[in-house]
């Protein structure tokens, strides 16, 4: 059977019912229906297999820095055999247990992401009225078929592609398609050639809305096969690249991969040419020190702390109508260079709203945006009096009488519409005049001459019963038609002739509406002559009085204005991109700040007509697009990319849903969004409020900034561990740390490494994910897409850090062993737990420098409750360790004397000091930035 999706704008009625092998009238039998049903398969969209919990529980590890956690778990469990396999593998297990931690958290936080989305979709089924067996029967939406005959009526859902057979006023609105903010007008008439798609008046498509009028369609295309699943089948060929995150986070297990590999070749190599290891034994041991050494080198801490940290952003940002479905992303937006909007529904309210009205005494301007009729009519901001007034409401009343939209309010007081938004509008503008109950109760409708692309005008019979029974003609439609056809104006309460100046200045309104990109319309009446037919159709539609124009636009979110003040402040660049119209989008773009006035949007023809050098010149230069298609958007962020920008993309509709998920943050809207949409993006917004955006920026950068941290610390901690170990058996002599027969003897015992491992990493490492921002995030540029998260300044930090931390182990050590450069009485044992307690506290210290790499640590020092519990909790069992006999067997350690501990203490600090001196030199000489 022929796919007439394509042409079957072109095609007659009956060739397509032929064709299809339909009846127009009586549409398919019940059998033939579900014959085809059968053979082509339901309409619905193809959907991605649902993927197992084991599957997505398995993704959580993939990462590289959980493959070398997995290889240290490997080398500790062969160590913990070669050395007799005596008690438990415990660095294996803690290592194995912190691998399952993070790959539950991500799991858990990922699932409750995906029940936050499933609670946005529809609850209900989408169901279509058709005829089957010659009577209209309601068939669930998947069910219908090529050649079904389609019944719509005003609200309905179009269920499928199809051909009008017949149109009633029929508006339909296809935003989430076309990304057109205004309700299409359809007719039932053959094209004389193939149109763009927003431009098939005599088509509707799956996935847009009745919102006035009937009519009946014969289904042309179903499932993949319409305008909706050619999205969706872009949607299946579009990439969905890594987050900036997730592409640090795999240099960064490289990077460590690499460092722990070379820093244990290093260390075994020196211990054998140090200690003249000539027996297997001693080799085996050296091999051994190797494998601990590379163990206690790497972060185990760090992907569970990276997984709660962006947890917690997570709930903060759900917290702020935010909902992230992947954690990888809740940073993304930090480093967001652009945001790519739609326009319909994003940055404006999707509400059709009368903003200026112009009669023959005077123009007036309409306060208060949206359906809730609360506002004033003003004119040079005063109320309306006299003769401007008595006009304004003949205007708007008119407008009103001539539509057939309702304005009520729902159980909770909200207002809402039915029918054509631009008719909604009259209503809204009425009631702020205070005339909308004297008017229902004043007129009652005889009749209507319906609205039609040729006529562009639409005129009601109404009955004036405070009148004596007058019958009157009310028009509404396009200006210039409109004034072709009347003779007299309204002047307050009088009609007179429309002279030549009168009907130029009406005209020079139309036009300086339009110049303003508002869409016009004119008002007009005529009272029937006694014994007048109010049947005679349009040919009752001349000698008419004219009104006024009216001047309406669909008005920007009055917060997305400061919300893009609050991007462009920090650096990121606010982009829209629309199906609208090109003055519409530059008026709305000047008023919202994303470009000057003035300012032309780009078509998606001009973009069509340029070369690859012209179309990335034009995207990095022109910030507002209208008339482009789902393609147009889609080269457009590939465009930003390619130039290094980081995108995200906001949008609702259909149309929006490739761009989203090339993006690299797709943003969804929660409430208007279409489920291709949601499920395209990996954030979606539970409010449809562009400034949550913003808030999620801050949230980003807040986050980056933590993980900065933490990173910051884990890694400078484990490296002074690591430079402890090795310069302690590098320069054992010189310290006198050397066993009998000239034995190697380690400063630090493996069971020491992992306790300063679980008690010194985790605890504060988990207060930095949570540290408050210190200084305005938005005031500074996006961190570049190819910025390190550890960049050469701190990899230099974090290498003095460490070093600082290892000789201040190693002379405590000193101190109190026999001989080296210090002489010292005590025994091992102690030596080694005061060089011990000194890394501990070193470590603790360490929190207070690596909150910031280049301001002091007494800043803002008490603003994290959570870090100072985590330091004391620290300190407390690292005293149970040192003074608690069953402890001191299980770690090697010793009780320590008062004196001891402050001696501990005051090596400890050696790390704040130097690194105090560090930043001060950096302020002072400004050598970095941050």
């Amino acid at each position: 059977m022929p796919n007439f999706a394509n042409d079957a704008s072109t095609a007659s009625i009956q060739a397509l019912a032929n064709d299809l092998a339909t009846d127009p009238e009586q549409g398919l039998t019940s059998a033939e229906a579900a014959r085809r049903l059968l053979a082509d398969g339901p309409n619905a969209l193809r959907a991605a297999p649902p993927t197992p919990s084991w599957v997505r529980m398995l993704a959580q590890l993939r990462s590289p820095l959980v493959y070398l956690l997995a290889a240290a778990v490997a080398v500790s469990l062969l160590a913990w055999a070669m050395e007799g396999r005596h008690g438990w593998p415990v660095d294996a297990i803690v290592i194995a247990l912190v691998v399952v931690l993070n790959a539950v958290l991500g799991y858990l936080q990922e699932a409750k992401a995906r029940n936050a989305v499933a609670a946005l979709a529809r609850m209900t089924t989408a169901t279509s009225t058709v005829m089957r067996d010659g009577r209209a029967v309601q068939v669930p939406g998947a069910e219908l078929v090529r050649g079904d005959v389609l019944v719509l009526a005003e609200g309905d859902a179009v269920g499928a592609d199809a051909r009008l057979i017949r149109a009633s006023t029929l508006r339909v609105q296809e935003s989430s398609l076309t990304g057109e903010s205004h309700a299409v007008l359809k007719e039932a008439r053959t094209l004389d050639a193939a149109a763009m798609l927003g431009d098939r008046i005599n088509m509707v498509f799956k996935g847009t809305a009745v919102v006035q009028g009937s009519a009946q369609a014969i289904v042309t295309a179903t499932g993949m096969d319409t305008e909706l699943g050619a999205i969706a089948t872009m949607l299946e060929a579009t990439p969905e690249a890594p987050t900036p995150l997730q592409r640090e986070v795999l240099h960064i297990g490289r990077v460590l991969s690499l460092a722990v590999l070379v820093i244990a070749a290093i260390v075994v190599a020196t211990v054998l040419v140090i200690s003249e290891a000539h027996t297997m034994s001693e080799v085996v041991a050296a091999l051994l020190l190797g494998v601990s050494l590379a163990v206690a080198a790497v972060p185990e801490g760090l992907p569970a702390v990276l997984s709660v940290v962006l947890a917690l952003g997570v709930q903060r940002m759900a917290g702020r109508n935010a909902i992230v479905k992947h954690l990888a992303s809740v940073e993304t937006l930090g480093c967001a260079t652009v945001i790519c909007s739609d326009k319909t529904g994003t940055l404006t309210r999707s509400e059709m709203t009368v903003e200026q009205a112009a009669t023959a005494s005077g123009s007036s301007r309409v306060t208060g945006g949206g359906y809730t009729p609360q506002g004033q009519v003003q004119h040079e901001g005063r109320p309306l009096t006299g003769a401007l007034l008595a006009e304004h409401i003949v205007l708007l009343s008119g407008g009103s009488l001539a539509g057939d939209a309702i304005l009520r309010q729902d159980a909770q007081g909200a207002w809402e519409i039915q029918g054509d938004p631009s008719e909604a509008a009259f209503l809204v503008a009425e009631r702020k005049l205070g005339v909308n109950e004297r008017r229902t109760q004043r007129f009652e409708r005889l009749g209507e001459i319906p609205f039609t692309s040729d006529r562009k005008m639409m005129s009601t019979l109404q009955l004036d019963g405070e009148h004596g029974g007058q019958v009157m003609l009310v028009c509404k439609g396009a200006p210039d038609v409109l004034l072709q056809r009347c003779t007299h104006v309204r002047v307050g309460m009088d009609v007179v002739v429309l002279d030549a100046p009168r009907r130029a200045a009406a005209l020079a309104e139309v036009d300086r509406m339009s110049d303003a990109a508002l869409r016009t319309l004119a008002v007009a009446y005529r009272p029937l002559a006694p014994g007048e037919d109010p049947g005679g159709g349009e040919a009752m539609e001349h000698d008419l009085v004219f009104c006024g124009t009216i001047g309406m636009v669909d008005p920007p979110r009055p917060e997305a204005a400061a919300a893009i003040a609050e991007a462009q402040r920090a650096s990121v660049r606010v982009m829209m991109i629309t199906g609208d119209h090109p003055r519409t989008a530059a008026r709305i773009a000047a008023q919202l700040g994303i470009v000057d006035a003035g300012t032309a949007a780009l078509t998606g023809a001009q973009l069509d007509a340029m070369d690859a050098a012209a179309f990335a010149a034009a995207v990095r230069s022109t910030s507002v697009y209208a008339r482009v298609a789902p393609a147009h958007k889609l080269r457009i962020v590939q465009a930003l990319q390619a130039d290094g920008n980081v995108v995200a993309m906001t949008g609702d509709g259909v149309n929006d849903a490739p761009a989203l998920k090339t993006a690299d943050i797709g943003i969804a809207m929660g409430i208007t969004g279409t489920e291709v949409t949601k499920e395209a993006a990996r954030m979606i917004l539970a409010d449809d409020n562009f400034a949550t955006i913003v808030e999620a920026v801050r949230e980003g950068r807040g986050i980056f900034d933590n993980i900065r941290k933490f990173l910051r610390y884990l890694l400078s901690s484990n490296m002074g561990e690591v430079l402890t170990v090795f310069l302690g058996v590098a320069f054992a002599r010189v310290i006198g740390l050397e066993g009998a027969g000239g034995a190697f003897v380690m400063p630090l015992l493996a069971t020491q490494i992992l306790w300063i491992n679980l008690v010194t990493d985790s605890g504060p490492a988990f207060a930095m994910g949570v540290d408050p921002s210190t200084d305005d995030v938005m005031a500074r540029k996006p961190r570049r897409p190819d910025e390190r998260a550890i960049d050469a300044a701190m990899w230099a930090g974090v290498v003095e850090v460490g070093l600082v931390m290892a000789l201040a182990a190693l002379l405590t050590l000193d101190m109190y062993l026999p001989g080296g450069l210090i002489e010292g009485t005590h025994d091992l044992t102690t030596a080694r737990t005061a060089g011990f307690t000194v890394l501990v506290f070193a470590q603790l210290f360490n929190c207070f420098n690596a909150r910031s790499q280049r301001l002091s640590a007494f800043g803002h020092l008490f603003v994290n409750g959570w870090l100072w519990g985590a330091i004391g909790l620290a300190a407390l069992l690292q005293v149970a360790v040192v003074e608690l006999g069953f402890l001191n067997a299980a770690f090697g350690t010793a009780p320590l004397s008062l004196a001891q501990w402050m001696t501990c203490f005051a090596m400890g600090s050696a790390v704040l000091w130097t690194s105090e001196l560090r930043k001060w030199c950096m302020r002072t000489f400004s050598t970095f930035s941050r």
